[in-house]
């Protein structure tokens, strides 16, 4: 245990021996939160584990830090068929212990195999169908996919419990305990569960009839007979001599109450069934027509996701490289690595942040995001001014020796590295006007003329503008 305050091993004193802080009310509440985590320990070993999360739980409280509580609470949980509330707990335990912590394994155990990721994915997707169904009262769906569910995760206690609570609506009381008895293999103390399977126990005994006390024989005691509707009644001392006009009442009787349930009762039922069957085949028939129509309806959606979908590959295609990054982002870092091996050679970083360039015209349509703009404008403006005077030195030699298709890059790349150079913007114009294309050259002096003006460089793009004006007058 150490000291909350500086960190230094603390001893048997209520103290710190190295910073003197009081520890006692320290040491009594990690004391709490690991009697609290043991007691978690065992109620989970013997299979308890609705009362070792309550301990666990406990134990987070005390001491937030508790990681081996919380490693083994993201595994109750787990094993109840929790798995992101497992992976929620985990994933806090390795930002408090990002070395030597076991949850990297369960971590890893999970990401790390992709098939599994679908079957938690598919999980929970299909419990919530099963939860929608169920508020939407299509109880029939909903059976049918937490079967679905059970059948990946088949320790998901909630799903066993809702399958359950299906099954006691309609009154199926053996799969419902079925159910029930899954979920106490899993958790045996299970508050829900043992409350549920209560009901359907009391369901499934059977009545228990009320014996009433024998009464003394006396000698005018009557013996009751029931026959259909009818009730025959015999004195006990009857004469032998009546028995057989006795047995034929009994068997009158029987036959007008087997008639009286032919003639009434049975025509009565059979309308009634067929009365339930016909609502029955009326729902089964809407419900058809609606899902046949939310059939088409997907289908369609379904065509129209897809066409969308090859554009979006398309386009995905161009703007990324072979290895799936962004060409723009690759050359970023491309970029600032050669920067930051040989900062002195900025002819290959100038090389990738033209690439970028490039690469951001055709990606125009894709938003950069913050930090690759911040990355972009930091080696900007430590290499912009070495770039602008290389371009430059390049673009005016070619100017002056006449070689303005060289000259044109090379100013034009001066000038978007260091908006201050002026002389490289006139320069660049002068060489569009040689080179024939005064719309560009008349643009290029018109932007001198604005963002120099009072120069000797906006005066001389005036001439060349009017000079070309009077050209095309």
């Amino acid at each position: 245990m150490n000291c909350y305050q500086c960190g230094c091993a603390l001893s048997e004193h209520d103290f710190c021996t190295n910073c003197g802080a009081d520890v006692a009310l320290y040491k009594r509440i990690i004391y709490i939160s690991n009697r609290f985590y043991n007691d978690g320990l065992e109620r989970a070993g013997v299979r308890d584990l609705t009362g070792a999360i309550t301990s666990l739980r406990q134990s987070l409280k005390f001491d937030k830090n508790n990681v081996e509580a919380r490693n083994l609470l993201g595994l109750v949980y787990f094993e109840t068929g929790e798995v992101v509330a497992a992976l929620s707990e985990w994933v806090i335990s390795k930002n408090m212990r990002p070395k030597k912590n076991i949850a990297d394994d369960y971590i890893n155990m999970i990401q790390t195999n992709q098939n599994r990721l679908d079957t938690i994915n598919q999980t929970i997707k299909k419990y919530n169908q099963a939860l929608t169904y169920c508020n939407q009262d299509s109880l029939d769906l909903a059976v049918i996919q937490l079967k679905k569910v059970l059948s990946l995760n088949p320790k998901f206690i909630r799903a066993h419990q809702l399958l359950a609570l299906l099954y006691i609506n309609n009154e199926e009381w053996e799969r419902a305990k079925r159910e029930l008895s899954k979920c106490l293999e899993i958790d045996t103390n299970n508050t829900a569960t043992l409350r549920y399977l209560k009901e359907v126990d009391e369901m499934l005994l059977p009545e228990e009839g009320v014996k009433s006390s024998p009464r003394k024989k006396k000698s005018e005691e009557i013996v009751k007979y029931q026959s259909g509707n009818e009730t025959i009644i015999q004195p006990v001392n009857i004469k032998e001599g009546r028995g057989v006009t006795s047995l034929l009442n009994l068997g009158i009787g029987l036959a007008i109450g087997i008639a009286i349930a032919f003639f009434l009762i049975l025509p009565a039922r059979i309308q009634t069934a067929k009365a339930g069957i016909d609502e029955e085949l009326r729902k089964v028939s809407e419900q058809s027509d609606a899902k046949t129509a939310t059939i088409d309806e997907l289908q369609q959606q379904l065509g129209e996701l897809q066409q969308q979908n090859e554009t979006l590959q398309q386009d995905l295609t161009a703007y990324m490289g072979k290895d799936g990054t962004l060409q723009s982002v690759e050359s970023l870092m491309k970029a600032a690595s050669a920067y930051l091996t040989n900062p002195d050679d900025v002819t290959v970083v100038a090389d990738y942040l033209t690439e970028i360039e490039e690469q951001r015209a055709q990606e125009e349509e894709h938003e950069s995001t913050e930090s690759f703009d911040t990355l972009y404008n930091t080696l900007l403006a430590l290499i912009g001014p070495q770039i602008a005077e290389s371009y430059d030195e390049d673009g005016h030699a070619a100017f002056w020796a006449g070689n303005y298709a060289d000259a044109i890059p090379n100013l034009a790349k001066a000038y978007q590295y260091d908006a201050t150079n002026g002389q490289a913007l006139f320069d660049l114009a002068n060489s569009y006007y040689r080179m024939g294309d005064k719309v560009k050259a008349k643009e290029l002096y018109q932007q001198v003329i604005e963002l120099f003006p009072n120069t000797e460089k906006a005066d001389k793009s005036a001439g060349f503008l009017a000079e070309i004006e009077g050209v095309e007058e």
